[in-house]
């Protein structure tokens, strides 16, 4: 399987991690690019590249020998049930959703701005200082000096 039929079936995989919500506006993960981000951990985590490129594999041969077909070429219902076996999708989860979080697509869908929170940082609620009283009324529980 070539690099680009890999990212193929990798963003149908992603999408099923998370898939689009049209009525709210929000793409899935793979429509929204997060292969891109999930291609530079697993750069970073050769252990997952191992799995995932194994089991990008595996779907690919599973697919075919079941269905007659390619995986990206089946029905979303035939995906889903071949890849409801694969070991490797738990652990790509995590981080198809800090990629997903962190798409400009995303961030406007959810109405935030596309931006990192530093220096700006965002607006915030005040805060009900009143709820540590308990806690300032308790003894002192450490010594001095």
């Amino acid at each position: 399987m070539g690099d680009d039929d890999q990212t193929r079936v990798l963003s149908l995989v992603l999408d099923e991690i998370i898939p689009p919500s049209p009525e709210r506006g929000l793409p899935g993960a793979g429509e929204a690019g997060v292969a891109a981000y999930v291609e530079r951990v697993l750069d970073a985590l050769p252990d997952l590249r191992s799995l995932v490129t194994q089991g990008l594999a595996d779907l690919e041969r599973l697919a075919r020998a079941q269905n007659g077909r390619p995986f990206t070429e089946l029905p979303r219902a035939e995906r889903q049930a071949l890849l409801a076996d694969q070991g490797f999708v738990f652990p790509l989860t995590l981080h198809t959703y800090v990629g997903y979080y962190q798409t400009a697509r995303v961030a406007e869908a959810l109405g935030l701005e596309p931006r990192p929170p530093h220096p700006q940082g965002y607006e915030m609620e005040p805060n009900d200082l009143t709820l540590l009283d308990a806690v300032r009324r308790r003894p002192k529980l450490f010594r001095d000096g």
